[in-house]
């Protein structure tokens, strides 16, 4: 009867965690056999079941169970955390059975025990599935890229409480004290009441006998102050006006002989006329004749032949070998994931093999799917030669999953046009293979 599928996705967008030299998932398929017979029954149902495609690039994870699938966000809080305590003594049983065949003397069962304790990681609570209620987990035995595996599996699982913010309250402010207010009149108070000024009938312009103090004093008398009747405010500005009337004249005409003197003193400037005869005009005939225009040719410079600048366009995702890096002897640009593509078939299917390398800091691993999806793994260095070639080698042959051995090439690089890497691999004494590295899983 045909399973459920939970979930696909690119092998490549992953990395692989294993132990003991060899992937996890290079052995699902003998992990979840073993746990049934060690009568694990209830950590096999929480496994979901891998299927490689025929590239091997892809990979289809399918319910071990029957039962209605549900995602884990999709699901109700008090679901999510049935299910929780399910997993949690699910994997404690398999934690203590890791233990356990890692203290056996047999190699092959301290090689399940190494793979089961690194089995039951995976990427993140997206990857967790409710069949029927219960846990099913996919792509268990992989991580996300660049990051290292949880020690609390599952961290990513819990339930995360809201927490309440916290209500602090304030002091009151104190009171402050009233500061004193300033006011600022624009323009000065007026009176309430006004009274019309009398009509002032200015005397004769005569010059008088007496100084100007005296006469303003002779003719202004003040009333003498009374201690027991105040004058009104108002009445003021009415004196002031009335005094300055009757002395404004009188200044005026002290200060007029003055004026005059001044006048009289000063003397007209003679104006001074330049005396100059206009010079003669002399009647000169000067030869007429037609007007040329005389163009200078400029010789223009020998036009050469300038070929044509091609700018060739850097292929996509291509390894390119930068000069600053080279010169300084790094390889940073190598570090990543790459595709291999070479022109070379298996002999019993024809096809060509799927290459992955993955490269960080001149370490790495590689890994082959060839055949009828077996896959092999190796591992890799890299470095610069002292001519300024890439080199990319592996460290014997890869392992596969079926037991057999698989030569692995050995790529030389050199920079291109725009540093782009031409690469070249070599099997033993065989002729060299032109290849392509392609990024990917970036």
């Amino acid at each position: 009867m045909a399973k459920t599928l939970l979930r696909s996705g690119n092998l490549d967008d992953y990395q692989a965690v294993g132990g003991g030299g060899q992937a996890v998932f290079d052995s699902a398929l003998q992990i979840r056999e073993t746990l049934r017979l060690r009568k694990q029954q209830a950590m096999v149902d929480c496994l979901a079941i891998p299927q490689v495609n025929d590239t091997g690039e892809r990979v289809d994870w399918y319910a071990p169970v029957e039962g209605e699938a549900i995602a884990w966000k999709a699901a109700d809080e008090e679901t999510r955390l049935r299910a929780l305590r399910y997993l949690s003594g699910t994997l404690e049983s398999t934690a203590a059975l890791s233990r356990k065949s890692l203290q056996s003397g047999k190699t092959s069962v301290q090689l399940f025990g190494s793979l089961l304790e690194k089995a039951v990681q995976f990427p993140g609570e997206n990857h967790v599935f409710l069949v029927d209620g219960k846990p099913v987990i996919t792509f268990w035995g992989f991580i996300n890229l660049n990051e290292n595996i949880r020690e609390d599996v599952l961290e990513c699982l819990h339930i995360q409480e809201e927490i309440e913010p916290e209500i602090v309250s304030l002091p009151e402010p104190e009171p402050e004290e009233e500061a004193s207010v300033e006011i600022t009149f624009s323009h000065a108070d007026e009176p309430l009441l006004s009274v019309p000024p009398a009509p002032v009938t200015l005397p004769e312009p005569t010059i008088p006998q007496a100084p100007v103090q005296g006469v303003a004093e002779e003719q202004v008398t003040l009333p003498k102050a009374n201690t027991r009747r105040r004058l009104p405010l108002w009445s003021l500005p009415v004196a002031a006006v009335i005094v300055a009337a009757i002395a404004a004249p009188l200044l005026w005409k002290a200060q007029q002989p003055m004026v005059a003197t001044a006048e009289t003193e000063v003397e007209p400037v003679p104006t001074i006329t330049p005396d100059f005869k206009p010079l003669p005009v002399l009647a000169v005939a000067l030869p007429l004749h037609q007007a040329e225009v005389s163009q200078t040719v400029k010789k223009a410079p020998p036009v050469t032949a300038t070929e044509p600048v091609i700018i060739a366009a850097i292929p996509k995702d291509a390894l390119v070998m930068d000069a600053t890096q080279m010169k300084s002897g790094t390889t940073r640009f190598l570090n990543g994931n790459w595709r291999i593509m070479m022109e070379v078939k298996d002999p019993a299917t024809g096809k060509a093999p799927s290459l992955r390398y993955q490269i960080q800091n001149n370490k790495g691993t590689a890994r082959v799917v060839h055949g009828n999806n077996i896959v092999c793994r190796a591992e890799i260095f890299s470095g610069l030669h002292r001519t300024g070639e890439l080199m990319i080698k592996s460290r014997g042959n890869a392992r596969c999953a079926d037991g057999s051995r698989y030569p692995m090439p050995e790529i030389t690089c050199k920079a291109g046009v725009n540093d782009v890497a031409a690469c070249t691999a070599r099997f033993d004494a065989q002729a060299e293979i032109p290849l392509t590295l392609k990024k990917i899983g970036a």
